[in-house]
């Protein structure tokens, strides 16, 4: 069975604040849904087609002097419909791709110094998310909006994980720093967890 594509429900959510246009769209990406949804802007434009042809949304084009005409889109009642039975729905588990922490596993091969290196750029990484964070906090208590709470929690979450990467961090860089120096591979004692459950298995 195909995954659905969640993003068509992340542009409907924005539809629900205001017809917008494409570069709207890509423009709050990057001010606050890409910090936890990433999402090409090259596939922005083929959902908002998308949810105009499915009758979710609707496509005005708004004549501009001396600009490109712009391509603004309003979320229909089928499309609100559509939305509210999405966020009823309970969540898809967490599914994470870290590559520091595939790095990591795999440090052995080439030592630790590598891998110092590694966690200390993803902890000045969370450090900077945590300024950008911070922004975001201090805007959206100044927003008398409605949605204002709802989006500072998600703000929050996006805190707690930044804070305990850096902590995380601080610790493995500790433990990496009291591992021997030079690369371990090749060791003929050490057995891989492939063969060890091939033994189990017999």
């Amino acid at each position: 069975m195909p995954r659905e594509n969640k993003t068509r429900y992340a542009v409907l959510g924005l539809l629900t604040y205001a017809p917008l246009s494409g570069y709207d769209i890509r423009r709050i990406y990057a001010q606050s849904l890409g910090n936890f949804w990433n999402e090409s802007y090259g596939a922005i434009y083929p959902i908002l087609k998308r949810l105009e042809a499915e009758g979710l949304a609707t496509c005005e084009v708004e004549r501009q002097q001396g600009k490109p005409d712009r391509n603004v889109y309003t979320i229909t009642d089928l499309g609100r419909d559509e939305l509210h039975r999405w966020l009823a729905q309970p969540p898809d588990p967490v599914s994470e791709r870290v590559e520091v922490l595939l790095k990591l596993f795999h440090g052995w091969e080439v030592g630790p110094g590598a891998m110092i290196d590694h966690v200390k750029q993803t902890r000045a990484e969370h450090e900077a998310l945590l300024e950008r964070y911070a922004h975001y906090d201090e805007a959206m208590r100044r927003e008398d909006e409605p949605p204002a709470p709802y989006w500072l929690m998600t703000v929050s979450c996006g805190q707690h994980i930044s804070k305990a990467y850096i902590e995380w961090c601080d610790e493995t860089i500790a433990k990496l720093e009291q591992q021997p120096p030079e690369a371990r591979a090749g060791e003929e004692r050490w057995r891989p967890l492939a063969h060890e459950h091939a033994e189990e298995q017999e």
